[in-house]
């Protein structure tokens, strides 16, 4: 052989050897540990479309069937697709959103059916299904086109490769709705050849909900149909029920792209959108963006486990716990306000979609360690929603308050931010929100006031009970948020709020009871049903509902033997076969409901009492048994973020308790080790020795080398960086009744 010859085949054998190595060593994205069908069969209600973290866009496939099942647009056990709509909700039991459904067709098929309202439709096949954070793909097998999408922050891609067919199509169909939306105004104007633009507005679950679009294609189309009730007219065009079909004459695997910039605030906005984020063609690019958007989120904790299963879960349930709160603005700042006009968010970005009866328990206490500035940004947008309507909002979605499910719960997520340290917003306005919500005279508060608890009345759901609690929680909140402002008179009267919980405590039954305005109890109360007087729970699951003030509900309920006897009672004492559960009661553990959100913190309560090792046992339990990687993985809804933040917490061997205290009682950590990238440059890491399936117990505690003897961390410790220790065992060390509880005055 020629030695030159032989001299390039060495170096090139060199180099290719040197890659070889390079790629083996190659840390693995973590987007690839994410199973995005996670909760779109069972109760679970997410969607598995492409998004990027807090965005405006959710754009997943529909069935375009109505029904519970198909809340999010999806549910696994079904077997076509309508189209890809821009806007979903994340595991929320509310039929809403669906804007903007875009499907493409040609001439193999044509068949329509009553069941998704005689939509065009494809059959698929989960075996030609794929998707990762950012990306999802199916082959639409009756026309066979392979459908692609991606997002940015406001605008969603569609990437279609057709095969050959001269009657290929483009449906953009903007009078599609399902279960509780419904349009109320649409408008199309075709600009050219390529460019599209209009809105939506639609009333639902939100009674008024404005999206403005355009959209661009990546090949002219050669002719096209605009229709109004499904009659021919001509563009623009304005009316409830429109739909644009795009006739184009495709070769074998052409693609053809279609980007969707939103905004709710004008179509100008809408087309800032398009030309900022996604000014090109190239679907590759979005796609390749979005999944490292992706990963450095993912990237803020690293755990370390042979475990794949577990792993899947956990990056899983991270990549949920950041769907929502959702982008509102616009990158002029524009978006539709909460007092029905255009308003701008000046320094910030306006979120909306905040699930707060869920998402102030943990979802929103993660985000202070995960995303402190953009938690700046959240509540800059709950103040915002109190400038234009004069209160926080209880449950808000798409520039709306739909007061759904009860509390003033903006208060705690504000409170925990102001003693977190989260900065730039207005203190003094954010009390004034704080104190101003609680003393309104709607959502029989003024009752409450008047009372000292929320008295039985007609309303099939009336919620009583847990709205007393509810609201005590929050003026406990309320009250600390005044003594650190030297607002002495408030804190005074607002602790003696967070007291009304004692006034429905019925010591004959040991529950809390609903009660007359006479102040006499309900005469048939058997706790374990589910009645109008508790928020989809029953007297079992709220008992334990004064997360501000557990020592005394202790001594209330009977100093440690009958609490720790009751808690045992609550994980043990099954329902009947012949028990009506109503549809939220899942994942059940004896009474204890994991499926909904007022047990999320009762298996940590028996670290009040100096029973740690049932906590560690509890934990542990939950979280081996009421999470699994299967579209069938979440036992309930997943709640806007609520159940993945209970699992990121709990696995890493915490979780906030009072959600607004910035303390963490200790469980069962998971992992043998898990790393926070902290967004101030700091690193806290929590490693579990001789950890196992089997030594789930604690041992001993050390943080950054100190044994420590508290049940315990704070959000200081976290945030300053740090080793925090867990040695495990196979047994429980019941010398760990010296583990001091975190009492109610320990405070960050």
């Amino acid at each position: 052989m020629n030695k030159s010859v032989y001299l390039v085949l060495l170096i090139a054998c060199f180099y290719a050897c040197k890659k070889e190595k390079q790629d083996e060593t190659k840390p693995i994205a973590l987007t690839s540990f994410v199973n995005t069908f996670i909760g779109t069969d069972g109760p679970g209600n997410t969607y598995p479309g492409a998004t990027v973290p807090f965005g405006m866009v959710q754009l997943s496939p529909d069935h375009g069937i109505p029904g519970w099942d198909r809340i999010s647009g999806y549910f696994y056990q079904d077997s076509i697709i309508s189209g890809f709509s821009h806007t979903h909700l994340s595991g929320t039991g509310a039929g809403d959103m669906y804007d903007i459904l875009v499907m493409p067709t040609n001439s193999r098929f044509s068949e329509k059916i009553k069941d998704n309202n005689f939509k065009p439709f494809s059959s698929f096949s989960h075996e030609e299904e794929t998707a990762s954070p950012g990306y999802y793909s199916v082959m639409l097998s009756d026309f066979g086109i392979k459908a692609e999408v991606t997002a940015t922050r406001r605008t969603g891609i569609h990437q279609y490769t057709f095969p050959k067919d001269s009657l290929s199509q483009i449906h953009i169909d903007l009078g599609y709705s399902l279960n509780w939306d419904k349009p109320t105004e649409t408008y199309f104007n075709i600009v050219d050849d390529t460019t599209i633009e209009g809105y939506r507005m639609s009333k639902g679950w939100a009674r008024d909900q404005r999206l403005y679009f355009v959209i661009n294609l990546s090949k002219p189309f050669k002719s096209y149909t605009l229709l109004s009730n499904d009659e021919k007219v001509i563009s623009p065009v304005k009316g409830v029920n429109t739909k644009l079909i795009l006739d184009f004459s495709t070769s074998e695997n052409e693609k053809i792209v279609l980007k969707t910039g939103l905004s709710t605030g004008s179509i100008d906005g809408a087309y800032k959108s398009i030309s900022t984020e996604a000014p090109d063609f190239n679907f590759e690019t979005y796609k390749s963006k979005a999944d490292s958007i992706w990963n450095n989120q993912l990237q803020k904790i690293k755990i370390e486990t042979d475990d794949v299963e577990k792993k899947t879960i956990f990056y899983t349930m991270l990549y949920q716990s950041m769907l929502a709160p959702t982008l509102l603005s616009d990158l002029n700042g524009d978006y539709k306000g909460a007092n029905d006009t255009i308003m701008n968010a000046k320094g910030y970005d306006r979120y909306d979609t905040f699930s707060l009866w869920d998402t102030y328990r943990a979802a929103h206490p993660l985000h202070t360690i995960l995303h402190p500035k953009r938690v700046s940004s959240m509540v800059n947008s709950l103040l915002a929603h109190y400038n234009e309507t004069g209160l926080l909002p209880v449950w808000s979605m798409q520039g709306n308050e739909t007061n759904m499910m009860i509390g003033y719960h903006a208060v705690p997520v504000i409170v925990d931010a102001y003693f977190k340290g989260i900065e730039d917003f207005n203190v003094e306005l954010a009390f004034e929100a704080c104190k101003k919500s609680a003393m309104d005279n709607t959502r029989q508060i003024d009752d409450y006031m008047k009372y000292g608890f929320v008295p039985i009345d007609e309303d099939h759901e009336n919620w009583s009970v847990s709205k007393t609690l509810e609201y005590a929680y929050d003026d406990w909140c309320i009250a600390q948020f005044a003594k650190d402002l030297g607002k002495d008179e408030d804190y005074k009267y607002f602790s003696e709020r967070a007291n009304y919980w004692k006034n429905i405590y019925d010591s004959s039954s040991t529950f809390m009871r609903p009660k007359y305005k006479n102040d006499k109890f309900i005469e048939h109360f058997i706790p374990k049903e589910y009645t109008p007087y508790f928020c989809e729970s029953n007297a079992w699951q709220y008992v334990w509902s004064v997360p501000q003030d557990i020592e005394t509900l202790i001594d209330t309920i009977g100093r440690e033997k009958a609490f720790e006897k009751k808690l045992d009672s609550m994980f043990s004492y099954y329902p009947l076969a012949e028990d009506k559960l109503p549809i939220f009661s899942t994942g059940m553990i004896g009474q204890y409901a994991h499926g909904n959100e007022p047990s999320h913190h009762v298996g940590y309560l028996y670290n009040y009492i100096g029973k740690p090792w049932k906590t560690q046992e509890k934990v542990r339990e939950i979280l081996q048994t009421q999470y699994k990687n299967a579209p069938n993985g979440h036992c309930g809804n997943e709640d806007c973020g609520q159940m993945s933040s209970w699992y990121i917490f709990s696995s890493l061997g915490f979780y906030p308790v009072n959600p607004a205290q910035g303390v963490y009682s200790f469980g069962s950590p998971l992992f043998d080790k898990a790393t926070i990238h902290l967004e101030n440059g700091n690193i806290f890491t929590v490693s579990a020795n001789n950890n196992s399936e089997t030594n789930k117990y604690i041992q001993s505690i050390t943080l950054n080398g100190k044994s420590i003897n508290q049940s315990y961390i704070t959000h200081k410790n976290i945030m300053e960086g740090g080793n925090l220790v867990f040695v495990m065992g196979s047994e429980p060390n019941k010398d760990n009744q010296f583990l001091m509880a975190p009492s109610s005055k320990v405070f960050n």
